[in-house]
């Protein structure tokens, strides 16, 4: 039943929501706009408030499900962690996408806002507060990213969620190395 589960999570990582609104709804393929990418913040910049409002709760409804449908089907805390982890996995390298993918920050949160609701809630402050103040989504995706296990390991959870946090948090700040080389140089896009 686990490796079902970790099958059904990464497929419904997989779901290219970004692709699909911008498809469906705005008749725009994200990939040929803006940064290319398929995630909220692509969205928000090409087919405005709304679309990237829309791309953000299905990429973050995404984990929260992998996570809810773990606890359904083994209900134990390690297949549900990697029922998240394969659903944030499946979001950066879709099967449906020839394994590429978004940069799995919406994904994250959204397994992160079951596993660790105290972290989600001020990893999102962390992020707004860094967004608001340089406007580079990128900083705060990588801001929250990195204090994700700090504070997973200040609330004292089981090191299974630590690791997690650790592992997630270096997939998703390799997925945004382009964005720091950008940073770096003063050529990231800002919000």
């Amino acid at each position: 039943m686990l490796v079902l589960t970790l099958i059904l999570a990464y497929l419904l990582g997989s779901i290219p929501s970004g692709l699909i609104v911008g498809k469906a709804i705005w008749h725009k393929d994200l990939r040929n706009y803006g940064s290319g990418n398929i995630g909220a913040t692509n969205a928000y910049r090409v087919l405005g408030r709304k679309g990237g409002a829309l791309v953000f709760l299905l990429d973050f409804l995404k984990g929260e499900l992998a996570v809810l449908i773990a606890s359904l089907l083994v209900a134990t805390p390690t297949s549900i962690i990697l029922a998240g982890f394969f659903a944030i996995v499946g979001h950066m390298h879709s099967i449906f996408l020839q394994m590429k993918g978004g940069k799995g920050v919406a994904t994250a949160l959204g397994v992160i806002s079951i596993l660790m609701p105290k972290v989600a809630v001020i990893i999102v402050l962390v992020w707004g507060a860094i967004v608001f103040a340089t406007r580079y989504v990128s900083l705060g995706s990588i801001t929250a990213a990195l204090m994700t296990p700090i504070l997973a390991m200040a609330f004292s959870y089981e090191k299974m969620y630590v690791i997690f946090s650790i592992v997630a948090a270096a997939f998703i700040i390799i997925k945004h190395k382009d964005n720091i080389a950008r940073i770096r140089k003063g050529r990231e896009n800002r919000f």
